[in-house]
């Protein structure tokens, strides 16, 4: 079985790698760090280019790229660090309108979101904790919205909110709020990653539009599944990105007469980040399958690009502070661009002991039968 690319995707990627080299250079993400906020410019223009919209059907403005060129372009967003909320608009608040809202909601939000005039994020957290859809409490009543959602990616900035509040009897789990709707309260929050700002959401009564095809918790799950693979290319781009940039530093950079890459500490370390990120990138590749396919084994592909992506990453942007010695801790040094990014990321759709967790669990649902022969 060949789960590489096809070549027309492989032409992709390196285009998107050319593009973001030149466009968003890690001077970008600094640069939201230190206060620009969203590049609206740069999304603009990868909304030009049918990026953005590349997984969705062309009758909403999309490309009709299918999911795979989705994992091709999150693997080079990773890659550049950008400060884009290219990972909640795209990989999660779209996909969930994609699959669950009614065809005059598509018709009405998709464009917006395929031609970059609009940003949308995905509110999940009630409190701090792990999240378990099915431990949601209701929140939704005659069409309005009460409560709190914290830690909302891009909250400040999204046009569109798609909220996971569980009805008080049968319906809809996933709701829209519009930007500026009645009750709705927007308050940034401080993250380790400024390139991808939080805010806390606070609703009171606010008028929200069910997606009517969000009829349980399962279609949350469903919905966290697509985007922990989508996201594993992003976190496996962040630390390929970051593996590189240990390598080039610890060969031109001398002691004691040579290179410290010919340490063998220094060859240790980075062996084993390298190991770290292909193995990510195996699981990540399966997920893709899975998630093209749209395949049974998906729940369990999804787990296993998640915690390796996870563990990849973390790795990955520790030792490469590592390898640049003191200098590697500085503001100066970009080493802490990647490393912030690595553990949000980490953080964004719960946590790897969390997807262990879910993984453990859909493991041992699916040999259930086979222990009570």
């Amino acid at each position: 079985m060949d789960f590489d690319f096809p070549d027309e995707l492989k032409q992709l990627r390196a285009e998107a790698r050319r593009f973001l080299a030149d466009r968003c250079p890690p001077a970008a993400a600094r640069r939201a760090l230190e206060g620009a906020g969203l590049d609206r410019a740069l999304w603009s223009e990868l909304a030009a280019m049918g990026w953005i919209g590349a997984a969705l059907a062309e009758e909403h403005g999309g490309a009709g790229l299918g999911h795979l060129a989705l994992c091709v372009l999150s693997e080079e967003i990773g890659r550049a660090i950008a400060p884009l909320p290219w990972a909640n608009s795209v990989c999660l608040a779209a996909e969930a309108i994609a699959a669950h809202a009614s065809p005059a909601q598509k018709a009405r939000w998709l464009p917006g979101l395929a031609n970059g005039s609009a940003i949308a994020t995905m509110a999940l957290a009630e409190a701090p904790g792990p999240f378990d859809p099915a431990r949601l409490r209701p929140a939704v009543a005659d069409g309005r919205l009460t409560g709190t959602r914290t830690a909302v990616p891009d909250g400040t900035e999204a046009d569109l909110i798609v909220i996971a509040a569980p009805p008080s009897g049968p319906g809809a789990w996933l709701w829209v709020v519009e930007r500026g709707a009645a009750g709705l309260t927007a308050t940034a929050t401080p993250g380790i990653d400024p390139a991808r700002p939080l805010a806390r959401l606070d609703f009171a009564a606010t008028p929200a539009e069910p997606l009517p095809g969000a009829t349980g918790p399962e279609a949350i799950r469903r919905l966290l599944d697509r985007a922990a693979v989508l996201g594993a290319f992003e976190q496996l781009g962040c630390a390929e990105a970051a593996l590189e940039m240990a390598r080039d530093y610890a060969r031109g950079r001398y002691a004691f007469g040579r290179p410290i890459g010919s340490f063998q500490a220094i060859k240790h370390k980075l062996a084993d980040v390298y190991i770290a990120v292909e193995l990510a990138r195996a699981n990540a590749y399966y997920g893709a399958w899975a998630l093209e396919t749209d395949a049974a084994e998906l729940p369990v592909a999804a787990a296993v690009a998640r915690i390796a992506a996870c563990e990849a990453g973390w790795i990955a942007t520790k030792e490469n502070i590592q390898t640049h010695g003191g200098m590697g801790f500085t503001w100066a040094f970009d080493c802490h661009l990647f490393y912030r990014r690595a553990r949000a990321q980490a953080l964004a759709l719960g946590s790897a002991r969390e997807w262990k967790h879910r993984l453990i669990g859909e493991l041992a649902a699916r040999n259930a039968p086979a222990r009570s022969d």
